[in-house]
């Protein structure tokens, strides 16, 4: 995360999310994820510990489908002006 001042002035809080080509669970819902770190690579990946550029480019990989969960979701998701807990509960699974 980084903040920084707009050519207007006004102070602006931005991130990016680093994608990679997705596992085969996110492959059903697009065709890129971001990249997962786990803790024990975040030292290097964040500068604190000494990592050449292969080293942090290897860490940029889809994280292992076994790994992770998936179910369905309203579609509220979808609109930005959504913002609330409700948005990550499980909803019946279309037929």
């Amino acid at each position: 995360m980084e903040n920084w001042r707009s050519p207007a002035g006004e102070w602006v809080r931005s991130f990016a999310i680093v994608t990679t080509t997705p596992n085969e669970l996110c492959a059903e819902l697009h065709n890129r994820m971001p990249v997962v770190l786990g803790p024990e690579v975040w030292s290097e990946w964040l500068g604190e510990k000494p990592a050449d550029l292969p080293r942090l480019k290897a860490l940029l990989v889809p994280y292992p489908a076994e790994e992770m969960t998936c179910w369905p979701v309203s579609t509220r998701v979808g609109n930005v002006k959504n913002n609330d807990p409700s948005l990550i509960e499980p909803i019946a699974a279309a037929e």
